[in-house]
């Protein structure tokens, strides 16, 4: 049987930068393909998940403080520079979401594998990394230039209905599987949530076997 995992992510959750960069070597040592599904987390939010926004307005100072902790314990084991928060927080993550489902069907090496994750690598590096803005057009411009991508043709498609509709449908179907944040990991009909629970996706992924 083919090991597969369902990743959802939305590139404006430090979390999931954590995650999404894990799980690219845990999956290639337990010899399983990645389906990579951007989605609009503030979309999940409004739908069925809005105590999100009360917790923002709502802040508990020695919870804050351990969460602040936490993050930089898991970006240091990554090797990541997480800046948190950022100076726009939280950001409008729609143009770089449309352009990832574009990335996609941009082919690159002899596998003819989508640049999706060189992309996503570089929103995730220039936002959590670097501080930039990835709702502004010359930052979207600049992640398309580091992943070998025509600025030109990736702005083109980030007004295209059908980007737009596919977004919306990856958003609409985490929510029928149960999902509510990001990130959300699928091995089969299991479900995962969030980068601490990878031990637990590995182990999914051996009973696969």
């Amino acid at each position: 049987m083919a090991r597969t995992i369902d990743f959802y992510y939305d590139v404006s959750s430090p979390w999931t930068y954590l995650a999404f960069t894990n799980i690219q070597p845990l999956a290639k040592e337990a010899g399983a393909t990645i389906h990579w599904k951007p989605f609009l987390v503030g979309g999940v939010f409004n739908t069925i998940n809005p105590t999100m926004y009360r917790m923002r307005e709502n802040p508990v100072p020695a919870r804050d403080a351990w969460i602040m902790k936490d993050m930089q314990d898991w970006a240091r084991l990554a090797g990541l520079k997480i800046v948190f928060p950022p100076a726009v927080f939280p950001v409008n993550p729609v143009k770089a979401l449309r352009g990832l489902l574009w990335a996609k069907t941009q082919e690159s090496g002899a596998q003819g594998e989508g640049k999706e994750v060189a992309l996503a690598t570089a929103f995730f590096e220039l936002y959590w990394g670097e501080d930039r803005d990835i709702s502004r057009d010359e930052v979207v411009a600049e992640a398309a230039g580091r992943a070998g991508l025509d600025p030109a043709a990736l702005a083109g498609a980030i007004n295209d209905p059908a980007v737009k509709a596919q977004l919306k449908a990856n958003t609409d179907e985490l929510i029928a599987r149960g999902g509510f944040g990001s990130p959300t990991i699928f091995v089969g009909d299991d479900m995962f949530f969030g980068n601490d629970r990878l031990p637990l996706v590995r182990e999914a992924l051996r009973r696969q076997a």
